[in-house]
């Protein structure tokens, strides 16, 4: 009788995930129709998924070093969409952050926009969308512009997180310090194979300044990774095997992205003890 309830809050759970995620997926259609529409020169396909009293507004920082606010009316731009255009108004888009509560959705954005083949600026869009009885609806976006640091195409995660996890790796190796807990975030955390090891950056950095003042302060040499990207990109989990002085060991952290960069928010390191042989270490460690 027992078991019941938590077959019943499991398949609530599960409900409850499903739907977010559906949701999730309507409202990334609905930003989808608006570029879609921009690049057609279809406005009747923008109004179609804007409010009424939707705002357009940028934030920017102007020539003389000072924030300033520019707003347009929403359905001016809808109009201007329609007009024929010389170049085609293409907004790529290579990231969607979608937070719902009931009938609010807000997505962040990261996005390049490109006249033609030409690239204009870049920047961030940030979208508030509401559900209406006629489905999600545009309600306001606010947007930065500027044309340094502009993504020009795709992000491989994966390449780009192997490869920063690599360099940690090496940057130990190498006893470079500055690299070492330059790619770990400023909360990062290590979780060392014994008990009492646990540091953040700056106290590891401290406690590990011996072994970075000789040539190498450890080499860990990674094989059997597996990494996982979190659907917005903004995060990353991984694991690995590692063959290290103190036998196979497995490591496995989570990374936020920075930038363009990946930090390492956590690592733990453990030993591995095989099944057969894990009574004599319990026994040791008693």
């Amino acid at each position: 009788m027992k078991f019941l309830p938590l077959v019943l809050l499991f398949s609530a759970c599960c409900t409850v995930c499903s739907a977010q995620t559906d949701e999730s997926t309507a409202v990334i259609n609905v930003i989808k129709q608006l570029f879609d529409g921009m690049r057609a020169n279809d406005s009747v396909r923008i109004k179609a998924i804007s409010h009424p009293e939707a705002q357009l507004r940028t934030t920017l920082i102007d020539r003389e070093g000072k924030p300033r606010m520019v707003s347009e009316s929403f359905s001016r731009f809808i109009s201007s969409v329609g007009k024929p255009a010389p170049k085609m108004l293409d907004e790529r888009i290579w990231s969607y952050d979608v937070r719902i509560d009931q009938n609010l959705a807000t997505v962040w954005t990261e996005y390049t926009f490109y006249l033609g083949d030409q690239m204009s600026h870049c920047g961030v869009n940030a979208f508030q969308l509401m559900k209406t009885l006629e489905g999600w609806k545009i309600i306001g976006i606010t947007d930065t512009r500027r044309k340094d640091n502009c993504i020009t195409s795709a992000p491989d995660s994966q390449k780009e997180i192997a490869t920063a996890i690599d360099a940690w790796h090496q940057a130990a190796a190498k006893a470079d310090e500055d690299k070492f807990f330059g790619a770990m975030s400023a909360d990062g955390v290590f979780l060392g194979t014994d008990a009492s090891e646990r540091w953040l950056r700056e106290a590891m950095r401290k406690d590990m300044q011996k072994a970075f003042d000789k040539d190498s302060a450890w080499d860990f040499k990674a094989k059997n990774r597996n990494i996982a990207v979190s659907a917005d990109g903004r995060y990353a989990w991984w694991d690995e095997l590692l063959d290290t002085w103190m036998g196979v060991c497995r490591g496995s952290g989570v990374l936020e992205r920075s930038g363009k960069e990946w930090k390492i928010k956590q690592y733990n390191l453990a030993l591995m003890v095989p099944n057969d042989k894990i009574k004599k270490v319990m026994k040791l460690i008693k």
